[in-house]
This record gives structure tokens, sequence and C-alpha cells, in this order.
């Protein structure tokens, strides 16, 4: 198989030919025909993490190994199935998306289909090959999961920026529909999320950023406020849009500042759910936690229910689409760059052909 790999870190990506993986018990092979590209990649192409005062996080202490394939927003074609996958759902032909956050297969947290949670994961475009390649092995065939009548560009994203985020809205409902929810971020998890939030019910939505043409982007996707994050004062700008302190922040950065920001935004009882790698490190003024009531926690992916539970959403066609711009595999390098500047509004998916 090609794939477009991360040979160096920092580096271009390279076109280079792989072995193509044999599909072995309930294993199944894919052709790829759709593969996003996500924030999470460029942390993993420039093969750090900031820990703010702690340091850095490298590739290397996660245990990813180069050359990497990366993409872990996968819809593909089915070519071959291992001899335990045959008669569970899906045969050759089948577009499906793939779930990539897999774990062991093994341990009592992968039994209970919450793989992104097991302690020895092995996530697609991570820990091995992804997307980002004309072939994917998928770990088990209980991973795929059939997309008919959604569009399979806007399908592949909901392998990690929808069931993202929506894990993390879920940590924050119910609220009553007019309770004000904020967003940190109006990037492709900030657009599914406003998306989602509206397929759920939710109509009070407040995104923040700090670039006024992604907010314009937010509002035209249904965002009931928007707030430019610039300056001291984001917190006072949340707080004066929202009509108050507020239940629910979603950080889809998670940085020093917005970090900062959001905490302080808090009503009594209120809860920050932290999502986004952007780095840096979080200073909390332990007193407010008992005396307001606080929560805050971290939201990492979301497991495989949850996603067949968002793609039934979307074959129900309650969830706004976000704008999806398509791009040939071999440009995954120059998409890369545009991502990392913030040239993208919405998602790139990278397409065969």
């Amino acid at each position: 198989m090609r794939a477009w790999a991360v040979v160096e870190t920092g580096q271009p990506l390279q076109e280079i030919e792989m072995p193509t993986p044999e599909p072995k018990g309930a294993e199944v092979l894919l052709e790829v025909t759709h593969a996003g590209v996500c924030h999470s990649d460029l942390h993993i192409w420039e093969g750090e993490y900031d820990l703010g005062s702690r340091g850095k996080m490298r590739l290397t202490d996660r245990g990813v190994k180069l050359p990497l394939a990366m993409g872990h927003e996968i819809v593909g074609r089915v070519v071959k199935l291992g001899p335990e996958a045959e008669g569970q759902g899906s045969k050759v032909g089948d577009i499906r998306v793939v779930y990539p956050w897999v774990g062991c297969g093994k341990c009592a947290i992968c039994q209970r289909d919450e793989e992104n949670m097991c302690l020895n994961g092995r996530s697609l475009g991570v820990y091995q090959n992804g997307g980002y390649a004309t072939h994917v092995l998928a770990t088990h065939v209980k991973h795929l999961i059939d997309i008919e009548g959604v569009d399979p560009s806007l399908a592949a994203t909901y392998a990690c920026s929808g069931v993202t985020v929506y894990s993390a809205v879920n940590k924050l409902l119910p609220l009553e529909p007019d309770e004000p929810v904020v967003l940190v971020g109006a990037g492709g998890l900030g657009l599914n999320a406003i998306a989602i939030l509206k397929a759920l019910g939710h109509r009070r939505i407040c995104v923040v950023d700090v670039a006024e043409d992604k907010l314009a982007a937010a509002k035209k996707q249904g965002a009931s406020d928007t707030v430019l994050a610039s300056g001291e004062d984001t917190t006072q700008r949340i707080i004066e849009a929202c009509g108050g302190p507020v239940a629910g922040v979603v950080d889809l950065v998670n940085g020093t500042q917005t970090a900062r920001f959001a905490f302080d935004a808090l009503r009594k009882g209120g809860k920050l759910v932290q999502v986004g790698l952007f780095g840096g490190e979080m200073n909390i003024p332990l007193p407010l936690m008992p005396i307001k009531a606080l929560t805050v926690q971290g939201s990492y992916v979301g497991n495989v229910k949850e996603l067949r539970a968002l793609i039934d959403i979307a074959k129900q066609g309650q969830i706004p689409p976000i704008p999806v711009e398509n791009q040939p595999q071999r440009n995954a390098d120059a998409v890369l760059h545009r991502l990392k500047e913030g040239k993208i509004t919405g998602r790139v998916v990278l397409v065969a052909g």
C-alpha cells in the first residue's frame, strides 16, 4: 500500500510504500476512501505536547513509532475480512466508518466497548497506521459502522471530531435548552459541537474564538452568541454574552489562557470539560473548587457506543453538516500546513484518487 507518512517529526510527509496488512481473526482490511485531517495530527507530526512548566511530552514517551501514516477519521471500502469477521455485519464492498480509538481488545474496559479508556491503547493513526494511506486495517469488525445515507466526507469527521464533542457535551447535559453552554474554539470540533448540540435540542450556544472569520462560521452553523477572545477581559465578555456566569464550558482548545478564562466564567456548580491538546498548564485557586462546587473534567475522544449513537442521529438527518473541503490524499502535507496556520474553516478530508 501507499502511505503519506511521518518519517521524521516536523519534516514534510513522505509518500512511501508499506506492506499491505493481511487481516487475521476478526480484523478487516479496507481501502481508504476518505480521511479527515485533525488538529491532533499536528501534535503527532510535530512530535510533542506542551506540558507547561513540566516540559514536553514527546512521541517516544507515548510509544509512537515512525514511519507512521496518521489519520484517525477514516471511511473506507471493505476489501478483505479475517476468518472471524465473516458474517459479522460487514462484507466486501461495504462502505464503513472506522472506529479508531482501539485498545488491547481483551481487558474489562475493552469488553465494555470503552476502548478509548484502555490502558494499552493502539489507536489508528497514532500507534498503528491510519487513514493517510491507500489501505487501513480495522482491528475488529465491530469497529465498522454503516453510514448509509450520510455523506462519507462528513461521516469521516464523526470518527474523531464528532464523537469527541458528542462525548464531551454529554458530560454537561442534561441542561435546560436555554441554559448557555460555552464552546471554546470554532474549528472543526467547535462547528461539530454546535451541530450536535442543536441536534440534541439545545438552543443557547455561545462560541469563543480568537478569529472573527471562525466566529462568523460558528454563527452560520447556529451559535446563538459569539465572543471574540482578545485581551484580559474574555471572561467578562463571556459572562455578558450569556447573562451571567455559566453552567458549562467545553474547552476545545485547552491552552493556558483558555483554561483560565473558561474556569473563571463558571457559576456555582459549574463544570469545565477539557478536550483540546493545545497545551500549557492550569493554575486553580483551590478554595473556589469547594466554595463553588466546581468540576473540571478531561474528556478523551469517545467510545464506539457513542460513535454508533452519533451515526444513528446523523442517519436521521438531524445533524446540520459542517463545512467540509475535499483534497486529494497526495496533498496531505499541504493541508497540515494550512491547518497549522489557522487557514481552514471546518474540516478538510483527504480523498482517494
